[in-house]
């Protein structure tokens, strides 16, 4: 909503007054004050929005659990040789036809094979691209025009577009975030060099 301005003849001290009066309006914090407190405020709201994402993710260490809420893997264990694994991505289709991006709903799941099974290590919110109402799969990129704005979550830009990771994966925009795995390139890196596929 667009602002007014008023324009006065005051001299200086009623400027300077003006001023005054607007600071002890806004608690009297300085305009770097203010950014700095909302800026803590975003940052603590992120904070609860990834411990909502890792309550939201905890029943997924059982792997028969997201299974019966409709995750299927749909991708090998994913790694790039000297760079780092993404693992064995369990999608969930309904919630990757969803537009909607939900903290407590990723659409992917991070699984790495372990000797005892599956270990979950972290979590995949995506954003596919789709043309005339259905998901983009191939190698060639889509169209610029069906292509969204990038969104973000947890204070981080999505990357991408890019190809899927696996056959059947289509082009999207993506968020990987280690909630139960540490990565020392970062909490929402996209490959983890700490992990490795078998």
């Amino acid at each position: 909503m667009a602002s007014r301005r008023m324009r006065t003849r005051f001299g200086s001290m009623a400027g300077a007054a003006v001023l005054a009066a607007a600071a002890a309006g806004c608690g009297g914090q300085a305009p770097g004050d203010a950014a700095a407190s909302s800026a803590a405020a975003r940052a603590a709201a992120d904070s609860q929005a990834l411990a909502a994402a890792r309550a939201a993710s905890a029943r997924y260490h059982d792997v028969a659990v997201a299974e019966a809420e409709g995750f299927v893997p749909l991708s090998p264990c994913v790694a790039l040789p000297g760079v780092g694994a993404m693992g064995i991505h369990y999608i969930n289709l309904a919630r990757l036809l969803d537009p909607a991006i939900d903290a407590a709903e990723p659409e992917a799941l991070l699984y790495f094979p372990t000797a005892d099974g599956l270990e979950l290590a972290g979590v995949e919110y995506v954003l596919p691209i789709f043309h005339d109402g259905a998901p983009w799969i191939g190698s060639t990129p889509p169209d610029a025009a069906d292509v969204p704005p990038r969104p973000s979550l947890f204070g981080q830009a999505f990357q991408g577009p890019m190809e899927g990771h696996g056959p059947g994966e289509p082009w999207h925009y993506d968020l990987h975030v280690w909630v139960w795995r540490n990565n020392p390139a970062g909490t929402f890196a996209q490959w983890n060099p700490a992990l490795s596929c078998p």
